[in-house]
C-alpha cells in the first residue's frame, strides 16, 4: 500500500485541487483529508495541525504555556491537552470492566466510543476547525474534484447525495488512516532493543526493569497493557480512568478565558457515567512517544517529563523536597477533585532516589518513535 509523502506539503496540494497521486485505497484518501486544511472554516487548521507526524502526533505548537491547541479562528483555545494520535487504534471501545473501572473511548473523557466517531468532532467543534454543520463539511469535500472520484470509487456514485452518509465516508477513511503502520509504527529504540537490533544503555536499562517491576514502582499498574513485559505490541497503557490528583492549570487558564478554579470532572463529563466516584478520572494515555509530546497530563500543567516522574514519587515519600513541583520551586498543588483519587495505585512501591527517577526518565525516551528521535 502506498502512503503519501509525510510532509504539510500536501495540503498545498489539496488547496490547489491537485494531488501527486490517485487515491485509490481508503487509507490513502484518510491521509490526504488528515491533512487537509480546506475542512476548517477559515482554511488554515487539519487533523495534522493538533496531531502532528513529526512531534508524535501531538501538537507542536506552544500556546497557553504550552497546554492548549489554537483553533481555526486563530483566537480560540480549549481547555484540555490535545492527546497524541499515535497508537489510537490500539484504544478499545469504552465500557466498564469486570472490577467495574471504566475504561477504553476516545479523548481524556471516553466519549467518543472509536476512532470514526472521535473524527466527526474536531470539524464540528467551534474552538477547534469551527465549521458550522456536517453540510458545510460536505460541501468542501465536493469542492475537490479527486476527493469527488476518490468518494465516489470508494462508497459508490450517490455518496454525496446523502450528508451524514458522506461525513461518515469521511471519517471512515480517517480512522483507517490513524489504523495504518504511520501511526503505529513499532519502530523506537525499545521495539528495536526487543528485536536484538540495539542496545539499552545501563541507564536504560536499570529504567526497564524499574518500569515493569511489581515492587518497585507504580507504573505498569496502569501502563502495561499485555501480560509480558517483553510483548512487541505493548503500547503501554491499560486505558483505564483514574484520578492521579493533577493540579489546576492555573497559568494555562489565565490565557484561555476559562475562569479559574473550574473544575474538570473528566470522565463526569461522560454522558455514560453518572457515578460520583468516577469525576475526576481521566483515561491513562499511552506512553509511547511521552518524550516529545509535552506538555503533560489532561490540561498540561507540567512542562517537564521528569516532573511527572516527581508527581507521581511525592505519593511515596514523606521528604519534604519531594513535594516541591520543580518547574515553580513550590510544593505540588492539590488535586481539582480529591475524593476519588487512585490511592492504591499511587501509593505502591517505596520512594525512588534520583538515580532511579532519572532511569525511569531514560527508559520512557527510548518509546519514541523513530521519526521522531533527537
Amino acid at each position: 500500500m502506498k502512503i503519501f509523502p509525510l510532509v504539510f506539503g500536501l495540503s498545498t496540494q489539496l488547496c490547489s485541487g491537485a494531488l501527486a497521486e490517485p487515491m485509490n485505497t481508503l487509507t490513502e484518501l484518510g491521509q490526504a483529508l488528515f491533512f487537509d486544511e480546506n475542512l476548517s472554516l477559515n482554511r488554515t487548521q487539519s487533523c495534522a495541525s493538533c496531531h502532528d507526524p513529526e512531534n508524535g502526533f501531538a501538537d507542536p505548537r506552544r500556546s497557553a504555556n504550552g497546554a492548549y491547541s489554537l483553533g481555526d479562528d486563530g483566537i480560540s483555545l480549549g481547555d484540555r491537552n490535545a492527546p497524541s494520535a499515535a497508537y489510537a487504534a490500539f484504544v478499545p471501545g469504552f465500557h466498564q470492566t469486570a472490577e467495574g473501572n471504566w475504561a477504553g473511548g476516545m479523548f481524556w473523557d471516553g466519549r467518543a466510543d472509536g476512532l470514526e466517531e472521535q473524527a466527526s468532532g474536531p470539524p464540528l467543534n467551534p474552538i477547534e476547525m469551527g465549521m458550522p454543520d456536517k453540510c458545510s463539511v460536505v460541501g468542501r469535500l465536493a469542492e475537490n474534484p479527486d476527493y469527488v472520484e476518490a468518494f465516489q470509487s470508494l462508497f459508490g456514485a450517490e455518496v454525496f447525495e446523502q450528508t451524514d452518509v458522506a461525513f461518515d465516508a469521511m471519517t471512515q477513511a480517517i480512522a483507517s488512516f490513524e489504523r495504518s503502520d504511520v501511526f503505529s509504527p513499532f519502530d523506537s529504540k525499545y521495539d528495536r532493543f526487543l528485536r536484538g537490533e540495539v542496545e539499552l544503555t545501563n541507564q536504560e536499562e536499570l529504567g526497564r526493569l524499574l518500569f515493569f517491576s511489581q515492587q518497585f514502582t507504580n507504573c505498569n499498574l496502569c501502563h502495561q497493557l499485555k501480560s509480558s513485559p517483553i510483548d512487541p505490541a505493548e503500547t503501554f497503557s491499560n486505558y483505564e480512568y483514574h484520578n492521579i490528583g493533577v493540579p489546576e492549570n492555573t497559568v494555562g487558564r489565565a490565557t484561555n478565558g476559562v475562569e479559574p478554579g473550574t473544575i474538570d470532572r473528566g470522565l463526569g463529563n461522560n454522558p455514560l457515567v453518572s457515578e460520583l466516584a468516577h469525576q475526576g478520572k481521566f483515561k491513562t494515555p499511552t506512553l509511547r512517544n511521552v518524550a516529545v509530546t509535552g506538555p503533560y497530563m489532561h490540561n498540561g500543567v507540567f512542562q517537564d517529563l521528569r516532573t511527572v516522574v516527581l508527581f507521581y514519587n511525592r505519593y511515596n515519600s514523606l521528604s519534604a523536597s519531594r513535594q516541591v513541583n520543580p518547574e515553580t520551586g513550590q510544593p505540588f498543588a492539590m488535586p481539582e477533585i480529591p475524593h476519588s483519587l487512585s490511592m492504591k495505585e499511587l501509593t505502591h512501591g517505596p520512594a525512588l532516589d534520583d538515580k532511579r527517577i532519572d532511569a525511569l526518565v531514560a527508559f520512557l525516551e527510548t518509546l519514541t518513535d523513530r521519526r521522531s528521535e533527537p
